[in-house]
């Protein structure tokens, strides 16, 4: 059961980042820089590897926080939900914006893909919360 819990987490947390970045889409792209065809996609888009990269990390993700969850006795959508929003916004989310500071990006940048480091547990911990 632990790794249908994983593997359904890690598919919620992946599609929350799509809904997140399509709705979203437009403010990312002119924040990371991306040039764009004349629809205003990425003009070097196509490339499948970010996806196949997201879809490993998610399961990674998945799997740990299954684990810490597992381990603290933690369960219930609640509470599970709680420990994914508390690693987003108090682990993820620093790092990125960290990293960011470093790298001279956009706060823009900082605050989209912020939103999704904390978004994107929080919904992986509430469905392992089900499990």
């Amino acid at each position: 059961m632990g790794i249908i819990a994983v593997v359904v987490a890690a598919f919620a947390g992946f599609a929350m980042g799509a809904a997140w970045y399509m709705t979203l889409s437009k403010q990312w792209i002119a924040a990371v820089g991306i040039a764009t065809d004349a629809k205003g996609r990425p003009a070097n888009g196509g490339s499948v590897t970010p996806f196949i990269i997201s879809g490993i990390a998610m399961l990674m993700v998945a799997g740990m926080m299954r684990h810490i969850l597992v381990m603290a006795g933690i369960e219930g959508a609640g509470k599970s939900a709680l420990v994914g929003l508390g690693i987003g916004l108090f682990m993820i989310t620093p790092w990125v914006a960290m990293n960011y500071a470093y790298a001279d990006r956009k706060k823009e940048l900082t605050i989209l893909d912020g939103g999704y480091s904390v978004l994107g547990p929080t919904v992986i911990g509430l469905v392992l919360g089900f499990f």
